[in-house]
């Protein structure tokens, strides 16, 4: 649902979130609920503002009750240093509130509820968004450390995928704490609205892929100078085997052995990129060579 709309930027909020909001107000602290809100809130514009000083598009912004999601254009997810200075930005702005609530405790301005309240939510959320799982801000450096060695799809996938293992287990965690009295629906709930969201992820790994490949002839006009990375292939190996290992900011020269491994030929990581979009992942990268 959206809500707001702020530096032009479109301001949404999570279905699942307002049903945890609906949970404070039948508790009677509504108060609380609010408070998480901004503190989400603060968290998602910290992102925002980053982004925006790296000269990073901001889309949207959906909050979530563990911290939300910022979604900006594929560039930053194409860039690995971008992508771990905006998603280190969040944790970062919930330490900073958390320092000023202690200050402010120390000088006296101090509310006995919510005050404690306010320092809890905001170490919880900072903590939990370093865990190394997708959608989480930890997932995002995690997959930007990947990206520079397995490619951005597989990045991805293992990122999420580790989103949803995470989300499991807060989610039994809730269970039996909701079982045995010792915690409210609030992490069962948080559990599945992770689960949900990594699920989402995964989903993007194709088109960021896909972006991906498109996106390497600006980089290197961009750039100028982009290292290489070079590849060593048969000519019977398709060329969607080929793309799989390209990595972000470097540039792909591909070297082709024929069946009795002699030398044929060598194709640049472009001339592969625009050989699958004429022909498909299924080409034999030899057929290039003809």
């Amino acid at each position: 649902m959206r809500i707001a709309r702020l530096m032009g930027i479109d301001i949404y909020l999570n279905v699942f979130f307002l049903g945890l909001l609906g949970l404070f107000f039948v508790a009677g602290v509504m108060g609380k609920g609010l408070l998480a809100f901004a503190v989400v809130f603060f968290h998602e514009l910290a992102h925002a503002a980053v982004a925006r000083r790296l000269a990073v598009p901001v889309a949207e912004v959906e909050l979530f009750p563990f911290g939300g999601v910022t979604r900006m254009g594929s560039e930053m997810i194409l860039d690995p240093v971008k992508e771990s200075y905006i998603a280190v930005a969040g944790p970062a702005s919930n330490l900073l509130m958390a320092a000023v609530g202690l200050a402010l405790k120390n000088h006296g301005l101090w509310h006995d509820q919510l005050g404690p309240f306010f320092l809890q939510c905001n170490l919880l959320i900072a903590v939990f968004n370093l865990l190394p799982a997708l959608p989480l801000d930890g997932g995002r450096v995690y997959r930007a450390y990947l990206a520079s060695k397995i490619g951005i799809r597989d990045a991805t996938y293992r990122a999420a995928g580790l989103g949803q293992i995470w989300a499991a287990l807060i989610v039994l965690f809730g269970a039996f704490g909701l079982f045995f009295h010792f915690s409210g629906l609030d992490i069962l709930f948080t559990g599945l609205f992770l689960f949900y969201a990594a699920t989402r992820e995964k989903g993007t790994a194709p088109y960021l892929f896909a972006r991906h490949l498109t996106q390497k002839k600006e980089d290197l006009r961009k750039a100028r100078v982009l290292p290489a990375e070079p590849l060593v292939v048969m000519e019977n190996v398709t060329l969607g085997e080929i793309t799989r290992p390209f990595l972000p900011q470097r540039f792909h020269l591909v070297l082709v052995l024929d069946r009795r491994w002699r030398y044929k030929g060598m194709l640049t990581e472009t001339q592969i990129i625009d050989g699958l979009l004429e022909y498909g992942f299924d080409l034999p990268v030899g057929r290039l060579l003809l």
